[in-house]
């Protein structure tokens, strides 16, 4: 069986409003064993905290889904930069936030800092995506902008015309690209950049990932790249010829995919010299977990089988 985006869509739909899923639901008369992914292993890379979205959405497809973070969120060294902002928001006129660490770590502040979350009300707010526009607007405020395409260059192509003679404040990770200040700065922004977290490789999944992925039985089938510092951290974790040499495809079998949320994780990926086996069209969670999806039934079509430990990766 071969399932579309817009059976996936259902799934996932279904999901978040609890209610039956296509496996246990009767009038859907569909066996757990033909879910799209069934038979499939993703190891999902996202942080502990973050992981449960993708994990969930995977394993209503039918997924076996091994988490093994390859990033940790830890607080920022200082949070002096971010504080003074905080207390200054009267001077700007746009905030920026780039991700939902982000946004948790500007509110944890707030709240630490007595500072009503009113202060925001007159400033326009850019998310870079859904999810992170969704958890702003759960604190009660509005985002004026979400890009078409989530990503650093989409949040500039809409704010690049309105920040002329602006403050902006952006609120980001501590190592982060450098996209979004450098050319609002050129479009004649005064930029303020603050670090509200940093990532780490967390050390604990080392031994978990090496041991996972030398046991030819349990080795997943696709890794999920969800960020540049995830596939920086895998190459820390593993060191780059083990990174190359976990993801290269033998002759005799299909290897590991990567599965990349979009074009400038692929890049990351490129840069260090690994493939780029499955590239999310939309650079979200559900986009990412489609697109495993098509190339799941990709390979099926072509083969006319079923997914083996061997013939998807």
């Amino acid at each position: 069986m071969i399932f579309d985006g817009a059976e996936v869509a259902l799934v996932l739909r279904r999901r978040s409003r609890r209610t039956p899923t296509l496996a246990n639901n009767p009038r859907t008369n569909i066996s757990r064993s033909v879910l799209p992914l069934a038979g499939c292993r993703v190891l999902v890379s996202r942080a502990k905290k973050q992981a449960g979205a993708l994990s969930s959405a995977l394993r209503e497809l039918g997924c076996r889904v091994i988490e093994i973070p390859f990033i940790e969120i830890r607080k920022p060294s200082s949070y002096q930069p971010l504080d003074s902002a905080l207390q200054n928001l009267a001077t700007y006129d746009w905030l920026i936030l780039t991700s939902v660490n982000g946004v948790e770590a500007m509110f944890a502040r707030l709240a630490k800092k007595q500072v009503d979350a009113s202060a925001l009300a007159h400033v326009k707010i850019a998310a870079i995506g859904p999810a992170t526009r969704k958890v702003i607007e759960q604190h009660g405020l509005r985002v004026a902008v979400t890009p078409k395409e989530y990503v650093a260059e989409s949040v500039v192509a809409s704010l690049q015309r309105k920040v002329k003679g602006k403050r902006v404040l952006l609120v980001r990770a501590k190592i982060a690209r450098d996209v979004i200040p450098r050319e609002l700065r050129n479009a004649g922004a005064a930029v303020d950049v603050v670090e509200a977290y940093e990532t780490v490789a967390p050390k604990s999944s080392e031994k978990r990932l090496r041991a996972l992925l030398a046991n030819r039985t349990l080795r997943p089938h696709a890794i999920t790249f969800t960020s540049s510092s995830t596939v920086k951290n895998f190459v820390e974790l593993l060191g780059l010829r083990s990174a190359r040499a976990a993801l290269k495809k033998p002759a005799h079998y299909h290897g590991v995919h990567t599965a990349s949320i979009g074009p400038v994780t692929s890049a990351t990926l490129r840069e260090f010299g690994l493939p780029v086996d499955i590239e999310a069209k939309e650079y979200t969670i559900p986009g990412l977990v489609a697109a495993i999806v098509e190339e799941r039934n990709r390979i099926r079509g072509a083969r006319g089988k079923a997914l083996t430990a061997d013939s998807y990766s």
